[in-house]
């Protein structure tokens, strides 16, 4: 699971960026991470949604059934 996981980060983040020191290069990679993947890119246990999507989904269909 990491490697796949850091794999992703070399060739959708790094690779495409050239950072001016290894201070900057941290910052902007930890904001990737908390920013980009683990709340808006697709995961295979949201069923191909993002976090965010599958979140507001639950609460959404839960609303529904308490509704009804």
């Amino acid at each position: 699971m990491s490697e796949a996981f850091n794999s992703v980060l070399k060739v959708e983040y790094v690779h495409r960026r050239i950072f001016a020191t290894r201070a900057k290069a941290r910052i902007r990679i930890t904001t990737w991470i908390t920013d980009f993947y683990n709340a808006r890119r697709p995961h295979i246990v949201c069923n191909f949604n993002s976090p965010i999507d599958y979140e507001r989904e639950y609460w959404a269909d839960l609303s529904v059934g308490l509704a009804a």
